[in-house]
């Protein structure tokens, strides 16, 4: 589900479930994983990524209207935002290395990270939620909007558009765009360069650039109208 290996003073962190999609299990994954590199301590960073054709497929909501118990439903979204909250303050430098798509809440989660990198030959970046007829909980919009310049977050939420590498690049939502061939050892560099920034500290810093983001992303399930 969730393999974390290291490279040097990197983890690398890949995740792989069907389309990587978010469950409870797997978020819980995430935050064992991220447990182990907090606890290496100084030098450290993440590299994160995904298998196949995705980074990540973001929520599962086949599973969340068929299978998932009450309780699983309820805890189900504002688990997935916690996970977006400790990715954007986590205290060490992060790279999310985009090796096919990334839909909902997975290009979420990618822009919690500090860096974005995504392949060239394939794959595409989008918030579909407009062609779903679905509402985005307001840490999800938080989250966008903090990350990326306003007219791009109005512009991904509203139409829904499907960017590929060259178009993510160009509107601020990547930082690069690598062959995939590329890709993981350019985000390994990318992370070791600043390796030895981490530090509890980090985390500070973080939250209080983004104490709005964090606030909206731990509002609950009422925020939605749910």
């Amino acid at each position: 589900m969730i393999d974390l290996a290291r490279e040097g003073s990197v983890f690398v962190l890949r995740f792989d479930t069907p389309e990587n999609r978010f469950r409870p299990d797997s978020v819980a994954a995430w935050h064992a994983a991220l447990d182990e590199v907090e606890a290496a301590g100084n030098p450290a960073a993440l590299v994160t990524t995904g298998t196949g054709k995705f980074y990540s497929n973001g929520l599962d909501l086949e599973w969340l209207l068929s299978s998932a118990t009450a309780d699983e439903r309820a805890s189900y979204i504002p688990g997935v935002l916690a996970l977006m909250a400790r990715v954007l303050t986590f205290p060490a430098i992060t790279v999310a290395a985009i090796n096919g798509h990334a839909f909902g809440a997975g290009a979420q989660l990618s822009l919690a990270h500090d860096y974005r990198l995504m392949r060239s030959e394939r794959g595409y970046w989008c918030m579909p939620e407009i062609d779903m007829k679905a509402p985005l909980h307001p840490g999800m919009t938080a989250l966008i909007q903090a990350r990326v310049p306003r007219q791009t977050a109005h512009e991904l939420i509203v139409t829904g558009t499907r960017y590929d590498a060259e178009a993510a690049l160009a509107k601020r939502i990547v930082d690069g765009v690598v062959p995939e061939s590329e890709l993981l050892a350019r985000a390994i560099e990318l992370a070791a360069r600043f390796a030895s920034k981490a530090d509890p500290a980090m985390r500070q810093l973080k939250r209080g650039m983004y104490p709005q983001t964090l606030a909206a992303l731990s509002a609950g399930m009422e925020a939605l109208g749910a």
